[in-house]
């Protein structure tokens, strides 16, 4: 008796879905660079997450029913979403202080910043390859951020603390989806972000006289809960190694829309910061996932 061969994953597809995440992304971080001139981080911030919760909630709790709230680890869960939110204050004061560009490249470490915590705290062995790439990717870090320049100011090292926190939430993600169901994984990071976030929203709620303003924030909920659920599509039809270089278009789009809202150009240093860590991170990533099976998914905001 002879099986039907299997039918391979849809390279191409989930790689336009990739593509396309990291773009709703880049929108994302733009938009949340004009709000944030007018309105208040954290009320943006709670505004962001109450969509995605909701937005999960009414399109999947139909069709999933009772099983969407179904975890064997809601400590786990409620640990997640405490470390995507902390994520996300740390991307939301950077970009009210930092252009889109340099701050999305000096993110895109986060992947080099995982093979380091494997190897320090998980005993995880690491290549010389590997180390030799982490080290280009701080390099390139710091050729942004140039400490002691004049350009050097405390906002620029914001995204480290982002890089850190998003960092430990991949570890703990990629521990966690070899047993739960990444729908009801971003079910709970939405209300978990929401509930956290609630605490804070009576201290900094301003009324908002113009349209646009409200639009702007309808516009950064449905951009990011897009962007993730186009991610979950894009893992299920290609492999996560084809998939992971193509996080770093991100760079490409943020670039784009600073300079198209902002009219900003990256100078050159940035720039040559910018390629080193897109490269040193595109591989790193690639050969972490190769090697340790690790999944690396986008930095949102």
């Amino acid at each position: 008796m002879t099986t039907a061969p299997q039918t391979p994953p849809n390279t191409l597809a989930g790689i336009a879905l990739l593509v396309a995440a990291v773009a709703c992304f880049a929108v994302l971080d733009t938009t949340t660079k004009v709000i944030s001139l007018s309105v208040p981080v954290l009320m943006a911030l709670w505004f962001r997450y109450a969509f995605q919760a909701i937005a999960t909630t009414v399109t999947m709790l139909p069709s999933r029913g009772w099983r969407l709230f179904k975890t064997a680890h809601p400590k786990f869960q409620c640990l997640r979403g405490l470390l995507l939110l902390t994520t996300s204050v740390f991307a939301f004061f950077s970009l009210k202080y930092m252009p889109v560009g340099e701050f999305t490249a000096i993110v895109m470490i986060t992947p080099l910043v995982i093979t380091l915590l494997a190897s320090l705290t998980l005993g995880e062995r690491v290549s010389v390859l590997r180390w030799m790439l982490v080290v280009g990717g701080f390099v390139g870090t710091l050729i942004i951020i140039r400490p002691g320049g004049e350009s050097f100011s405390w906002a620029t090292l914001l995204p480290l603390g982002l890089v850190v926190s998003h960092a430990w939430f991949q570890i703990l993600t990629s521990r966690m989806a070899r047993t739960e169901d990444p729908v009801t994984m971003h079910f709970y990071t939405g209300w978990v972000g929401t509930l956290i976030a609630s605490l804070a929203l009576p201290f900094v709620w301003t009324s908002l006289d113009s349209w646009t303003l409200w639009a702007g924030l309808g516009l950064m909920g449905f951009m990011g809960t897009v962007g993730h659920f186009m991610m979950i599509l894009a893992y299920a039809r290609a492999p996560v190694s084809t998939l992971t270089p193509f996080l770093y278009a991100q760079i490409g789009f943020a670039m784009l829309g600073g300079w198209w809202v902002f009219s900003h150009v990256p100078d050159h240093l940035s720039l040559i910061g910018m390629g080193m860590i897109a490269v040193c991170g595109a591989a790193g990533a690639w050969l972490a996932v190769r090697e340790s099976r690790v999944i690396i998914q986008a930095t949102e905001s």
